[in-house]
């Protein structure tokens, strides 16, 4: 079985689309999105209408934790919290109960689902947390892969038994070990932060263990001038370019 992983789409329609058309010629069985499909872009009802289309599964990022819950966006800096306000003020309430209704992780066949750290943080990032204390975290979870996301760049963490290992996780084709732990940072779709402007996902096929990941180009200059146009901070167009 093969399935795609995207993450941090934030409201970018024309990643979200050339990702979704792209995923389509991929023969996946299903698709598993690991949060914060809205904030920063102009366009979080579209993506979310989107989603529910083609029957993505998605994990609650800290951008729907914000919308769910008005307290936490005291947690955002300025900016982000005018991202916040102007995704809230652009989300029907039939979108609004969709986001409400994702867990804050998944598992499924063997593989765990989260936006921040395992076993289930929205918030927290993989760097935050210590060797020893990430350890023992996956040595104690049924799973041996887990996908998270909210730090927009691809990262790959191994726990082979003796010791922790974080690298880069190159585009293109790893084959993991069945014997191992990971952590699998999925990059984002909508504002990546690795260098390389193209929107980014994966695929793992749980028959051959090889994990996919792949870059789809899109119409940027399109989205930097709706996120212009809607009044959000320049930043998150500035980022795209």
């Amino acid at each position: 079985m093969r399935i795609a992983i995207i993450a941090d789409i934030h409201g970018n329609l024309e990643a979200c689309d050339a990702v979704l058309d792209h995923i389509g010629h991929q023969d996946v069985s299903g698709i598993f999105s690991l949060g914060d499909n809205v904030g920063y872009g102009p366009d979080p009802e579209r993506v979310i209408e989107r989603l529910k289309t083609r029957s993505v599964r998605s994990v609650l990022g800290n951008h729907e934790m914000a919308l769910n819950r008005e307290s936490f966006i005291s947690w955002f800096n300025p900016m982000a919290q005018k991202a916040v306000l102007y995704t809230r003020a652009h989300l029907s309430e039939t979108s609004l109960k969709e986001i409400r209704s994702y867990p804050k992780s998944l598992v499924f066949r063997g593989m765990r689902f989260v936006h921040g750290a395992p076993p289930a943080s929205p918030f927290l990032y993989l760097f935050q947390i210590s060797d020893d204390k990430l350890v023992r975290c996956l040595r104690r979870l049924n799973e041996r892969i887990c996908f998270a996301g909210h730090t927009h760049d691809l990262h790959i963490v191994t726990d082979d038994g003796r010791d922790l290992l974080r690298e880069p996780l190159p585009l293109g084709d790893t084959v993991l070990s069945r014997e191992f732990r990971y952590v699998i940072n999925a990059g984002s779709v909508g504002q990546p932060r690795d260098g390389d402007k193209r929107a980014k996902y994966l695929i793992f096929d749980t028959e051959t263990y090889t994990l996919s990941v792949r870059a789809v180009d899109y119409d940027r200059r399109t989205t930097a001038a709706k996120i212009r146009s809607a009044g959000l901070p320049d930043q998150y167009a500035d980022r795209l370019l």
